[in-house]
C-alpha cells in the first residue's frame, strides 16, 4: 500500500506504522494486566470498631438476630439488621449489593471507616459475595458467620432436584455443586482485609454436613469444641446466649481469638 509513496515517506509510514503497533502491543499489555493482577488490600485498622451490620439467612427472618443485635448494643456496639430483597430467597449477589448499600450506609451515618459484618447461614454467604466482589473487603474490620453453608448444604442441593418448584433461586446457589459457591470457593476463600470467623454446630441439620461451614484461612469454631455439651441448633445459632457471647469476644479487642474448652465456663456464665 506504500509502493506508490517516494522512498523518503515510505520510511516514515513504516516508522510511524510501527509506533502505532507498539502503542497497541503496551495498551493490550497494560489492559490485562489490569485484569490479571490482585493488587493486595491494605488491613483494615482493627483497634477502631465501627457499626456491626447482622445479615439474614435463607428467608430473610430478621427476628432471631435481633436478638443478637439487642445483645451487642448492650455491650455498646451500634447494631443493625439488614432487611433483604425479594424476601431473603432471591439472588444472592442481589442480597450482597443491598449489603454494600447498607454499610455505605452505615458509613455515613456513623463517620466511621469500617464495620463488622455478622452472617446467619446464607447471610455468611452474602457476606463474602460482597466482600470477594463488591469492595467489601476494603470495608470490613471483622467478618464473622453463624452456621454458613460455605460449600453448601445437602438439604438445598436435596430440594432443587426433588421440589424445584419449591427452591428459589438462593435455595438452588446453596446447593452444594452451584456455580455460585464454586465461583466463590475457586480462589481465595477468606480474602485480605478482614479477620475472619466462622460459628458453627456439630448438630446442625440444615446445613449438611455441618463441616460445610469451615472457611478457609478463617478462625473454625464448632460451638461443642468451646463447651462440649451445647445442644444448640441452627436455628437457635443467633439467640444462643453462648454463640452471642463467641460473637462478642470475636468482635471486641485488637484481633479475633481462638476459642476452646478453657473458654466455656466463661462465655457461658
Amino acid at each position: 500500500m506504500f509502493a506508490s509513496l517516494a522512498p523518503a515517506r515510505r520510511r516514515l509510514a513504516y516508522v510511524v506504522l510501527a509506533l502505532v503497533l507498539i502503542g497497541l502491543v503496551v495498551a493490550v499489555a497494560a489492559f490485562v494486566a489490569s485484569r490479571t493482577t490482585n493488587d493486595p488490600v491494605a488491613s483494615v485498622d482493627q483497634s477502631v470498631p465501627g457499626p456491626v451490620l447482622l445479615v439474614p439467612g435463607f428467608g430473610g427472618s430478621t427476628d432471631a438476630l435481633e436478638v443478637l443485635a439487642a445483645e451487642l448494643r448492650e455491650n455498646g456496639r451500634d447494631a443493625t439488621v439488614v432487611a433483604l430483597p425479594d424476601g431473603g430467597v432471591g439472588d444472592l449477589t442481589a442480597q450482597a449489593q443491598t449489603l454494600r448499600d447498607a454499610v455505605d450506609a452505615a458509613l455515613t451515618r456513623t463517620g466511621t471507616t469500617s464495620v463488622d459484618v455478622v452472617g446467619y447461614s446464607a447471610g455468611g454467604v452474602v457476606a463474602r459475595i460482597w466482600a470477594a466482589d463488591l469492595g467489601g473487603a476494603e470495608q470490613a474490620r471483622r467478618i464473622v458467620t453463624l452456621g454458613s453453608p460455605h460449600h453448601g448444604t445437602q438439604v438445598a442441593g436435596l430440594a432443587a432436584q426433588v421440589l424445584p418448584d419449591r427452591c428459589p433461586i438462593a435455595c438452588q446457589q446453596l446447593a452444594p455443586d452451584s456455580s455460585v459457591l464454586a465461583a466463590l470457593n475457586s480462589g481465595d476463600e477468606t480474602p485480605d482485609g478482614p479477620q475472619w470467623v466462622s460459628i458453627w454446630t456439630e448438630l446442625d441439620q440444615v446445613v449438611t454436613p455441618p463441616s460445610s461451614a469451615q472457611l478457609d484461612g478463617a478462625i473454625d469454631i464448632p460451638v461443642q469444641s468451646v463447651c462440649a455439651d451445647s445442644a444448640v441448633d441452627h436455628g437457635n445459632l443467633p439467640r444462643d446466649p453462648l454463640v452471642g457471647a463467641m460473637v462478642s469476644a470475636q468482635l471486641d479487642g485488637s484481633s479475633t481469638v481462638e476459642l476452646g474448652a478453657a473458654d466455656c465456663s466463661r462465655l457461658s456464665s
